[in-house]
């Protein structure tokens, strides 16, 4: 196997302090693991003869960051990710991997589709990243964060959306919005068309499947210069069939609907919201287009609700606060059932772990997002955040996150499924329009 010649140039810049041998996408660290310097002896006269076939199945297993690492051993390893043949291989065998995926912003803005604050206005890290936005992946299976850049990102968009590998940013200015899905691990970036009409802060839901792109913004509505309200929604659509509406489906919204959260929720062929004032669920069906009201469980004693899905169920996370009754305040989980309108609850975070989670949050309110077997729940105003194993029905405290200095800053996170490919952004090539292209 020919050795790997570090002179060989990268398509995006790696930094992982662990290993020596070579560079990576990832800055990590990992809480609770110990790596052991030494190798195992292995004889190369079986190992070598190892067919190739079976060694890239091996290597579509490994999770991302040891798969990059993997890439300094040989040339043929760090062509992998240019290999069609690999990445067919890849797409069938990787298993999914619920990871999350944070951004700072200034503790302020209240928002979820905020300005971002990542810009770090001409410093660099030590390892080209100049200028460039950077993100926190966390992975809830090691307890470990890692540090990703965005250096083909402009400047003027923030993050908003997330699915399927790909992440959805917005542009900042008032206006059409324009819309960039990018795979971090790649490095890719992707333009859709602007929205037909002019909107100030929008919620964005973004759907990918295997052979499809949508994705529907809704509200804020600029009636003029100087007045906003929630009137409409407008969709985008591409499949891998030829057909695609360029922001040509529209919807009206609910009367007197509030979407105060700016995200959006995908689950069972609907995007949810939560409404405000009072608390209740805006849900979009996708096919149909139309949009509709769900009642909220105990909305009268709700405090910072959050919609999260989580192994293709919508779940409501919210602290119940009942201060003239007999009941002790909690932090509980609904479940929506099949029915569309009846919630369920499904969990209940123990009540010595809420006092504790309580004196924390001081009032601040959480925010929460949910993947897989897990829930993230953040703190406002803090670094502290709790992780909910879904499955194991445990509750723990993560690690801050090692890269941020927390003065200012709080965390906001999306799901996020590493992916080393995301064909499916190849549908947009049939769009033969004359869109605005943007310089990093």
């Amino acid at each position: 196997m020919e050795g790997f010649h570090p002179s060989m140039t990268s398509p995006f810049s790696y930094t992982f302090p662990i290993s020596d041998a070579g560079t990576s996408n990832f800055s990590t660290t990992t809480t609770g693991t110990s790596y052991s310097t030494s190798t195992p002896w292995m004889n190369s006269r079986i190992w070598s003869k190892l067919p190739q076939r079976l060694l890239d199945r091996v290597l579509a297993f490994l999770p991302p960051p040891a798969f990059f690492r993997a890439r300094c051993v040989c040339k043929r390893w760090y062509a992998l990710l240019f290999s069609n043949t690999f990445l067919e291989l890849y797409l069938q065998v990787s298993p999914h991997q619920h990871w999350f995926l944070f951004f700072k912003h200034h503790k302020t803005r209240k928002s979820y589709i905020y300005k971002n604050n990542n810009n770090n206005n001409g410093s660099s890290d030590g390892c080209g990243h100049i200028g460039a936005f950077e993100g926190y992946l966390f992975d809830p299976y090691e307890m470990s964060w890692y540090r990703i850049f965005f250096a083909l990102v402009p400047s003027g968009f923030s993050p908003a959306s997330s699915s399927a590998g790909l992440l959805c940013w917005v542009s900042d200015e008032a206006g059409p919005k324009t819309m960039l899905l990018s795979n971090p691990l790649i490095g890719s970036l992707t333009q859709l068309p602007p929205t037909l009409r002019p909107r100030l802060f929008p919620s964005i839901g973004l759907t990918i499947r295997p052979t499809c792109i949508d994705v529907t913004v809704a509200g804020d509505d600029m009636i003029s210069p100087y007045a906003v309200k929630n009137l409409t929604s407008e969709s985008f659509h591409i499949d891998g069939g030829g057909f695609y509406s360029l922001w040509g489906t529209t919807a009206s919204l609910p009367r007197l609907c509030s979407l105060e959260s700016g995200r959006m929720v995908y689950a069972e062929g609907k995007l949810y919201c939560m409404n405000c004032s009072p608390f209740s669920i805006l849900a979009y069906d996708i096919t149909s287009n139309t949009w509709f009201k769900i009642q909220a469980p105990m909305r009268r004693f709700l405090r910072s609700p959050n919609l999260v899905e989580c192994k293709g169920k919508l779940l409501l996370v919210a602290a119940v606060e009942k201060s003239k009754l007999n009941v002790p305040k909690s932090l509980r989980v609904w479940s929506l059932q099949a029915c569309g309108t009846m919630w369920v609850e499904s969990e209940r975070m123990p009540q010595q772990l809420y006092v504790q989670f309580a004196e924390l949050e001081d009032g601040n309110g959480f925010e929460c997002v949910g993947h897989g077997e897990f829930i993230v729940i953040m703190i406002r105003g803090t670094d502290k955040a709790l992780l909910f194993d879904i499955c194991r029905k445990r509750w723990q405290w993560i690690p801050p996150c090692p890269y941020i200095a927390h003065d200012g800053f709080e965390l906001h996170g999306f799901a996020y499924e590493p992916r080393l490919a995301t064909p499916v952004t190849g549908l947009l090539d049939q769009l033969a329009l004359p869109f605005q292209s943007f310089n990093a």
